[in-house]
């Protein structure tokens, strides 16, 4: 009987053992799995910890049972500590049993990343924390609930920070951000940005942008958090959120070789650069439709379809991982804020030629009630009208997320800007326009375009 293991536990690593086992029912497939929390959604953690989501298990994309089920072999508070890709064999140690040796045919690496501490004085100090697994939502949940925190200063304002300053704001803790960069959540434009800081504000969340966080130390009873400019801060709990690193350190003890940011090396069906041995997630490099080389984006959405094409690969099959747009969105307070495909910064170095017009649009037709105001950033070729990108902003009811998606589809199929007004899209006045927002903000695009060259011709 052939023997697939897989490294990890949570989505690349559930996605790979499903497929392998649906496509193969013949191959014995296990799963080494550090924790006893395989396959839940590690992007529910916040809102498990604002008291939306009161029940952790339900925080399971399947539970153990549910997986277990399928025939897969999961091994639970289990760490793999060596892989031989000679011998074709992982040495694995349980929690209070001897070590053992699982031999394979096939291997998937799945070990994720890793919140990154920064070398700073005090981050090792009780009522500091990082935030992506399980047990670091429970500590943080315990110490919630053990000592009534009044406040709370989180250092990074990327997605995780965003999220956490609204789940510590609706559990009634007063919330101060702290921000290296001069915006918050940079991974969209300075001009949205500036708006989703001023509805943080608004919702009591005190923002601190171009500060260096230098230390961390205990004071009376508090943590007092210094930064650079003379910022000073007293707080009852710190949350350190600046991203994540790739856990590969497994992988490079076999040989594997590793790429950007330390990420794992993998073509398209997901393959390393040792036999039989394939790797997914947010461990690995990944390939992107825009640029056409690999890149490092981790994000949930990628790791299941990556795990899939390695889990297919790994039991013979011959598909390959279509690539990323960075498709994302997070709801910040009664904001939802969502990016696709390429901005200037990031396409003008690969000669793109970008030009990004923003429009204003109500989400729906104003003379409905509840009309709200979206903000959308399309960003397309000035040269050939290719669209490249796309930014949005608007009310949490604003239908965002499927704005932004029918971008995401747009620039899988590699369509214009003005290809976007043909499409066949749904209108109902409570929910659109008979042209949508979207096309509206195509057509918006389109005219800058032209009066550009227009003015340059005359």
């Amino acid at each position: 009987m052939p023997k697939l293991v897989i490294i990890g536990g949570s989505d690349a690593g559930i996605s790979a053992a499903l497929r392998a086992k649906e496509l193969s029912p013949a191959t014995e497939v296990s799963v080494v799995v550090a924790d006893r929390y395989p396959n839940f959604s590690i992007c529910g953690l916040p809102f498990f910890l604002s008291g939306e989501v009161p029940d952790w298990r339900s925080l399971a994309h399947r539970t153990t049972l549910d997986i277990e089920k399928e025939g897969v072999r999961l091994l639970l508070d289990t760490l793999a500590t060596s892989i031989d890709p000679v011998s074709k064999t992982v040495l694995v140690s349980g929690r209070g049993t001897q070590p053992q040796k699982l031999h394979y045919d096939g291997l998937v690496i799945a070990t994720g990343a890793r919140s990154i501490r920064p070398n700073l004085e005090g981050i090792e100090l009780p009522g500091v924390f990082v935030l992506r697994w399980m047990e670091e939502a429970f500590a943080m949940r315990q110490f919630i609930s053990e000592t009534h925190p009044r406040s709370a200063l989180i250092v990074g304002a990327g997605y995780i920070g965003m999220e956490m300053a609204d789940a510590l704001t609706l559990r009634g803790i007063e919330v101060t951000v702290v921000e290296f960069l001069h915006s918050v959540l940079t991974t969209v434009d300075k001009e949205l940005g500036e708006r989703i800081e001023a509805n943080l504000k608004t919702c009591g969340v005190k923002v601190n942008t171009g500060i260096t966080v230098t230390g961390i130390k205990e004071a009376g009873g508090q943590l007092l958090v210094n930064g650079s400019g003379g910022f000073s801060c007293r707080t009852d709990m710190v949350l350190v959120a600046v991203g994540a690193r790739p856990r590969t350190e497994l992988a490079l003890s076999a040989g594997i070789e590793t790429g950007l940011q330390g990420a794992m090396k993998v073509d398209r069906a997901m393959r390393t650069n040792a036999p039989d041995i394939f790797a997914a997630g947010d461990c690995v490099e990944t390939w992107h439709r825009l640029f056409r080389q690999n890149s490092y984006l981790p994000l949930g959405t990628t790791a299941h379809k990556q795990g899939r094409v390695a889990g297919e690969n790994a039991v013979g099959g011959n598909r390959e991982f279509q690539g990323t747009l960075g498709t994302q969105a997070v709801k910040i307070f009664d904001q939802v804020v969502a990016r696709t495909g390429l901005r200037d910064s990031e396409a003008l170095p690969a000669g793109l030629e970008p030009i990004t017009v923003e429009f204003e649009a109500w989400d729906h037709k104003a003379y409905y009630p509840g009309a709200q105001k979206l903000w959308i950033r399309l960003t397309g070729s000035r040269s050939s009208g290719r669209l490249l990108g796309a930014q949005i902003l608007g009310h949490r009811d604003s239908e965002v997320s499927k704005r932004i998606d029918i971008i995401a589809s747009a620039l899988y199929n590699e369509m214009r800007v003005e290809d976007l007004s043909d499409l066949d899209l749904s209108y109902t006045p409570p929910l659109s326009s008979p042209w949508d927002p979207v096309q509206m903000a195509a057509q918006a695009w389109n005219r800058t375009v032209q009066e550009s060259k227009s003015r340059i011709q005359g």
